[in-house]
């Protein structure tokens, strides 16, 4: 693959390696399909990443049981890149299979997509063995960073460690994973269900100089964006949580609907006003 200084994908794949060596925060929010990407353009957001659950919930299907195939996931992500001209990266769950190889395999095709970002996580899919063991976990991220640095230009991989959200609440084994997938070349660590200031702090410390990214979207979570700064988070993500609000307000106005009540429409978007977003 031959890529000069001019083509998009490299500029874009510039802009979003600066974003992660600048000073600060930033906030990189979750678009879930062309239409989201859309509207979140106009306010000023600098990058996005998709979002396998706002994805998974598009199709009517659940998050986190393996169902969401990649040819599904890069043409959502081909749909975004479409929508908008800020540069985009991708949840690609465990890299679509259980090896290494694989894992290689997905970080290619992401960019055939027109991606320049993705993450790959340590969690299988099976509820039973929901996270792979360490040795293969960081061969997973080895294979992908292989793959990443094979490109004519700056593929930015986020190397995800699950266990927290998996019922295995044990801060050391995701730092012990973190630090590996750090060492193993990944630019950007993530544990989500991190939930306190000292868990982020330690793994913030534990991986440093490389970036953290961590996600909001749990109820209840107390820190501010500039106390997250303030504790050396460099990206704050989203997951599900722009979807998730999506779809409450449609269920608040289905059940208001089903209850012979109408008053939803007064806090709809005017439908002259998405024209006019979508016109662009």
């Amino acid at each position: 693959m031959s890529m000069n200084n001019n083509n998009p994908q490299y500029q874009k794949a510039e802009v979003f390696k600066a974003l992660h060596e600048r000073d600060g925060l930033f906030i990189i929010p979750n678009p879930w399909d062309a239409g989201s990407a859309k509207i979140l353009t106009g306010l000023g957001f600098e990058a996005f990443t998709t979002t396998s659950a706002g994805l998974a919930y598009a199709l009517g299907r659940p998050d986190g049981h393996a169902l969401i195939s990649r040819d599904e996931t890069l043409d959502n992500a081909r749909a975004i890149i479409n929508a908008t001209h800020l540069p985009v990266a991708a949840d690609l769950e465990n890299g679509f299979g259980d090896t290494p190889e694989i894992c290689a395999e997905t970080i290619l095709a992401a960019v055939g997509a027109g991606l320049v970002g993705g993450s790959i996580e340590d969690a299988t899919g099976n509820e039973n063995d929901p996270i792979y063991n360490f040795a293969l976990s960081v061969e997973r991220v080895k294979a992908a960073v292989e793959a990443a640095r094979s490109l004519p230009f700056h593929f930015t991989l986020t190397a995800r460690a699950e266990n927290m959200i998996h019922g295995k609440i044990d801060l050391q084994d995701t730092i012990k994973r973190l630090v590996a997938y750090a060492d193993a070349g990944a630019d950007v660590l993530f544990a989500p269900g991190l939930k306190t200031r000292e868990q982020i702090s330690e793994v913030v410390k534990a991986v440093a100089p490389k970036p953290v990214n961590i996600v909001l979207g749990a109820a209840g979570f107390d820190i501010s964006f500039n106390e997250l700064a303030d504790l050396g988070v460099k990206r704050v993500s989203l997951g599900s949580a722009l979807a998730r609000a999506a779809l409450g307000a449609f269920q608040r106005a289905a059940v208001e609907l089903s209850q012979g009540g109408y008053s939803f429409v007064d806090d709809a978007v005017p439908y002259s006003e998405l024209n006019k977003i979508f016109g662009h």
